[in-house]
């Protein structure tokens, strides 16, 4: 898979530290002129759909997963590799300083309706929702959240990266 991009998080040096690298699925799906994304209230950001990837699974299967699980979408079907985007950032436990997140991302097609997502508590309480957005919508919020709010998370800049890198190639 092409790599897209690396990051590095400011604030590390990924030459010191204790790190582990973690495997991620997102899935890049459209409806017309929409894609499909996760809302997040609490950082107040659009994000691709899409999670870690559970060691007995392919990226594949994880992706098919996470897809299903956060949006409900149904009738999922993988189509093409889009890219890879490698991040390295810190890391919030006391076990690992640095987490080395590989986000794989792939070209989905899926039932237009979406079913019943089923999202996990912290999903639940960081007000994740699946919503068909305007890409240039989507990345022109992310962008004011990037410039005006204290609440971002960390990965808004990966997010909005991969934005862009869709819009460039599909829209």
């Amino acid at each position: 898979m092409r790599l897209l991009k690396t990051y590095i998080h400011p604030s590390i040096n990924i030459e010191q530290g204790r790190q582990f690298s973690r495997p991620t699925a997102r899935a890049i799906a459209f409806k017309q002129q929409h894609i499909l994304l996760m809302y997040t209230q609490r950082y107040d950001d659009f994000s691709l759909p899409g999670g870690g990837i559970d060691s007995h699974e392919s990226i594949e299967q994880g992706l098919i997963r996470e897809l299903s699980e956060e949006t409900g979408a149904q009738n999922i079907k993988v189509c093409s590799e889009f890219g890879l985007y490698e991040e390295y950032r810190p890391w919030y436990k006391d076990d690992f300083d640095i987490i080395h997140i590989k986000s794989y991302c792939y070209v989905c097609e899926i039932n237009e309706q979406l079913g019943q997502a089923q999202l996990e508590h912290y999903e639940q309480q960081n007000g994740m929702q699946a919503k068909w957005v305007n890409i240039f919508e989507a990345i022109a919020h992310n962008e004011r959240t990037l410039a005006n709010s204290d609440k971002q998370g960390l990965s808004i800049i990966r997010e909005t990266f991969l934005l862009k890198e869709i819009a460039k190639q599909f829209f």
